[in-house]
């Protein structure tokens, strides 16, 4: 098959592109035969269809010369003894022996690199909780100093005014008692 298709592809090479193309749109039949015969070759044309035209390219077989040439010989198989096939059996069982392992070397690997995520996540979580907790801790501590400032402020003018009273009422009765 190998050579058939060696050949084929040689055989490609020489014929032109532009004339093989121009024999399968313009064939020009010859009266005593429908089949083209070049070296090797023979291009024969099949049913004409309504997409176009089929042909079948018959590739002749090589000659006797190139065949011995072209020749392989399998080597003689061996004997397989005993000894061979434990060996193959033992390297076969390691094989698989170090896989698994690999394997579990994988998910162990695995399961420490969700163990570190985790323990990574809990703590940004916990940082998170205490930075929270500072803040609303410091928030808190602003609001009641602004109360107790409020709560101060209001008191000094309560007393102002307790003091503004307390004058207009010894400005009064000294009024009284000057008019008096």
């Amino acid at each position: 098959m190998a050579k058939t298709a060696i050949a084929y592809k040689e055989k490609m090479k020489e014929i032109s592109v532009l004339s093989f193309i121009c024999s399968c749109l313009y064939p020009e039949t010859p009266k005593n035969t429908s089949t083209h015969t070049h070296a090797d070759m023979a291009i024969k044309p099949i049913n004409k269809r309504a997409s176009g035209q089929a042909f079948e390219v018959i590739l002749k077989p090589s000659s006797p010369v190139s065949d011995a040439t072209h020749c392989v010989t399998t080597p003689p198989k061996r004997d397989v003894s005993l000894e061979d096939i434990q060996k193959k059996l033992e390297a076969a069982e390691e094989r698989r022996r170090s896989q698994e392992a690999q394997v579990l070397r994988a998910l162990a690997e695995k399961r420490d690199h969700e163990r570190e995520v985790l323990l990574k996540a809990m703590e940004e979580n916990s940082n998170f909780s205490r930075m929270a907790e500072e803040k609303l801790q410091v928030k808190m501590e602003h609001i009641e100093e602004n109360r107790q400032a409020y709560l101060a402020a209001i008191m000094e003018r309560l007393q102002e005014r307790e003091r503004h009273a307390q004058e207009v009422r010894r400005n009064k009765e000294l009024r009284e008692e000057v008019t008096a």
